[in-house]
């Protein structure tokens, strides 16, 4: 949760365990940026958004992986939303400065369970242009979303069959060695 907010070699300042889930965080972000499917995902967003394509299209994901039924209902995403929350919680302490401040909106909001609706995944990208220095509206990327829902359904599709194993896997080999 706070890999956007530890940069660089800041991660070496965390137990290990936290070193284990921002490294975890940004080879999937790798996998994610290179995968075929979030190329094409991008398409549809880079006219308008250019180099924030990307993040328009991890917001997508986001509500696609909220809304897949094979990996959570809503009662099971609610209670993950909350558990999360809970554990954000207890490390505290932890958190970086930006990422503490937005917890308390993020919890009271439940962000996580809203990823599910497609107006929660618009509410989600009028966040993300709040936090981008170059980004000015949000109702683009909305409009593009949803002209181009089953597109993009498809690409997450693709791309959740792939990455689920290859997180698997990678958190597998960091567990097993010293960062």
């Amino acid at each position: 949760m706070i890999s956007d907010y530890v940069k660089g070699r800041k991660k070496l300042d965390y137990q290990t365990e936290i070193q284990w889930g921002i490294q975890l965080h940004r080879t999937i972000d790798q996998f994610t940026d290179t995968h075929e499917a979030t190329r094409e995902a991008k398409q549809v967003f880079r006219p308008a958004y250019r180099l924030y394509s990307g993040a328009v299209v991890d917001v997508i994901y986001d509500h696609f992986l909220a809304a897949d039924e094979a990996e959570f209902t809503a009662d099971s995403l609610d209670l993950f939303a909350q558990g999360v929350y809970q554990v954000l919680h207890q490390h505290q302490t932890h958190l970086p400065e930006r990422f503490a401040g937005m917890l308390p909106y993020m919890k009271e909001q439940n962000w996580l369970f809203h990823y599910r609706s497609r107006w929660g995944a618009g509410k989600s990208l009028g966040g993300l242009v709040r936090r981008a220095q170059h980004l000015t509206e949000s109702e683009t990327a909305f409009r593009l979303f949803e002209a181009h829902y089953q597109l993009l359904a498809g690409c997450y599709r693709h791309f959740w069959n792939e990455v689920k194993p290859f997180a698997a896997q990678t958190f597998t080999e960091l567990t097993h060695q010293k960062i």
